[in-house]
């Protein structure tokens, strides 16, 4: 086997960056950095909001089979519970 030249490994000199493109798309993807890096930690509310639709949906589609809630069970108590569940998940994905 060859013996690898670390001289020959880079590609770019060391200690340079990416410039993004010019023109538009340039100042879009600079834009779209600098939002990124000045964006703060998620408020409390949103891990507290996803636990709780994690908790109704996940009782929702308890309840629905022990028939606790009124009337019959229901596909919609089904529908609604992961519904719930489903918010739970998007809310997650938004937590910073």
């Amino acid at each position: 086997m060859a013996r690898h030249d670390k001289s020959k490994s880079r590609v770019t000199p060391k200690g340079t960056t990416s410039t993004p493109p010019a023109g538009p798309e340039g100042a879009a993807i600079a834009r779209a950095k600098q939002q990124q890096q000045f964006r703060g930690p998620s408020p409390r509310w949103v891990p507290a909001m996803m636990l709780v639709f994690f908790a109704v949906g996940v009782l929702a589609i308890l309840l629905n089979y022990l028939e606790v809630l009124p009337g019959a069970a229901s596909n919609w108590y089904l529908l609604g519970g992961l519904a719930s569940v489903l918010a739970g998940i998007i809310t997650a994905t938004q937590y910073r």
